[in-house]
């Protein structure tokens, strides 16, 4: 045993020195990788870009400029125009309906008194009935009692008319006219009454009259029935007057208003169409068709518009003098609405404007255009594409070729202002004079420079066009003044570059685009 114990403690003593050593090497693995990993959000802080300019948004619309074309190129790409004109405008909504009674001329028929019907003579639905017509008779025992009252007074009456008590005469022409108003409260036919006074015999069938001229559409009398006043005998519609009830969009609804015209066409009558107008415009939208009852009123001679029938509403809204476009003249571009103007000379400009509601195949416009200013009608999409491509190529104005050393000059601050101008102003298609004033940072002119202008048009493939260029060297003409005679080859828009050097050194270089005039 004592051999052995120095041994144990020795191997033990070099598995706590590796234990150890293991340990420092993990801790010093793990510090290097947590020094070495970001945070997430400092991940994401350097996944950001660092430049100073701000992204553009995915939704930006791309920019647009003019652009110039021949008479001959505008008609061999179909390029049509149409002049903005104001005029009276009449819009219409086309949507289905359904006729049903004009409830304002409804009317029911009922008794002011119990009893049993004995006999009925209007006994069928949709039977036509004049007012003042007998629809059935009725015996009742409150209707007979207060007839024999009517004629014990009316013998009374005339028995103490001659009273020389006071007020005998008077009470007893007092009974007679309560007993007489009461049949009349019940609405009992003054025939009735009359023939009652004449012959003082009590009827006991008592017949009752139809209030208006019409059509049954509900008939619950029948004979032998018990009715009391509640009970509701005859429905009876006067169909002169109908209504229609069309389903408008809610988008729409908002044009509509009280009194515009409306047409009616159905296909039982073709060919054939009725006159109305707006009635009601119901407060609620219905949630599972998203539309607004519109109430239209129609005079209907002859019955034919008939109840419950389907029917084609087309709906006529007056908008009174608008500033319109063809609808065709309008170029959807994303978020905007894109007019070309033509301004003559084959000079097409591209406007952005805002639009109202559409009137069948026109467009009523809010802003953008005047009256009297044409617009292209065909071919926009064509022009739009062509406007972007000048703006995207204006926009990063690469250095046109020929540029040499102002394409590969050292950038640094301008040790001159450059101003830029052309005779004619703006320039045209042929010889121009290019001129440019040289200025220091003092405001001194400078002169002895060598002054150079290049021009740059890119090609327009669509329209078979390919790239052109020129380059104009200005000679000095005193006082910071330098100016040359250039040809351009066509009109359109023009990268222009302007290069100042002096004994080697670039004193200034200017980029900017030039539209001349004149076709291609």
């Amino acid at each position: 045993m004592k051999n052995y114990r120095p041994a144990f403690l020795i191997a033990l003593a070099i598995n706590i020195a590796l234990a150890a050593g293991l340990a420092a090497l993990w801790w010093r693995g793990r510090g290097a990788r947590t020094a070495t990993r970001p945070s997430s959000k400092a991940a994401m802080i350097e996944a950001q870009p660092t430049g100073s300019g701000t992204p553009t948004p995915a939704s930006a619309e791309a920019a647009l400029v003019p652009i110039q074309l021949t008479a001959e190129r505008m008609q061999s790409i179909g390029v049509k125009t149409d002049t903005v004109a104001v005029k009276s405008v009449r819009d219409e909504i086309r949507v289905t309906g359904n006729v049903e009674s004009d409830e304002t001329r409804l009317a029911y028929v009922q008794v002011r008194f119990p009893g049993w019907i004995q006999k009925v003579f209007a006994d069928s639905t949709y039977q036509y009935i004049r007012k003042g017509q007998p629809l059935f008779s009725i015996y009742s025992p409150d209707l007979v009692t207060t007839e024999q009252e009517y004629l014990l007074a009316k013998r009374n009456g005339a028995a103490l008319l001659t009273s020389s008590v006071p007020g005998v005469a008077a009470g007893a022409a007092s009974l007679v006219n309560a007993a007489e108003e009461r049949l009349r409260q019940w609405q009992v036919p003054s025939r009735e009454i009359t023939a009652l006074e004449q012959t003082g015999n009590v009827r006991h069938d008592l017949e009752i009259d139809s209030p208006v001229s019409g059509y049954i559409t509900e008939r619950n009398a029948l004979p032998n029935l018990y009715v009391q006043p509640e009970t509701r005998l005859y429905t009876v519609a006067d169909l002169s007057t109908v209504w229609v009830y069309a389903a408008v969009f809610q988008n729409d609804i908002g044009r509509i208003k009280v009194g515009d015209p409306a047409i009616v066409t159905v296909d039982a009558y073709p060919g054939r169409s009725f006159s109305g107008r707006v009635d009601t415009v119901w407060p609620q939208v219905d949630m599972a068709t998203r539309t607004v009852r519109v109430r239209l009123v129609f005079s209907n001679p002859g019955l034919t518009l008939k109840p419950g029938m389907f029917v084609n509403v087309r709906l006529e809204i007056p908008m009174g003098r608008q500033l319109v476009i063809p609808a065709t003249g309008v170029f959807q571009s994303g978020t905007r609405e894109i007019v070309f103007v033509d301004r003559g000379g084959g000079t097409l400009e591209p406007r952005e404007v805002t639009l109202g509601p559409r009137v069948v195949d026109e467009f009523v416009v809010l802003k953008g255009v005047k009256a009297g200013e044409r617009i292209v009608t065909s071919a926009n999409f064509l022009i739009d594409s062509e406007s972007q491509l000048q703006a995207a190529m204006g926009a990063f104005a690469p250095p046109p070729p020929g540029a040499g050393a102002a394409a590969a000059m050292t950038p640094g601050a301008p040790q001159a202002t450059v101003d830029l101008s052309t005779d004619p102003s703006p320039p045209r298609k042929g010889e121009n004079i290019f001129r440019v004033k040289l200025t220091g940072a003092d405001g001194a002119p400078i002169t002895g420079a060598e002054v150079t202008v290049t021009l740059f048009m890119p090609a327009m493939p669509a329209m078979g066009m390919s790239a052109m260029s020129a380059k104009v060297a200005l000679a000095d003409q005193g006082n910071g003044s330098y100016e040359g005679k250039g040809t351009l080859q066509t009109g359109g828009t023009w990268q222009t570059t302007i290069v100042a050097q002096r004994n080697g050194q670039t004193l200034a270089r200017k980029q900017l685009n030039l539209t001349a005039e004149g076709g291609m």
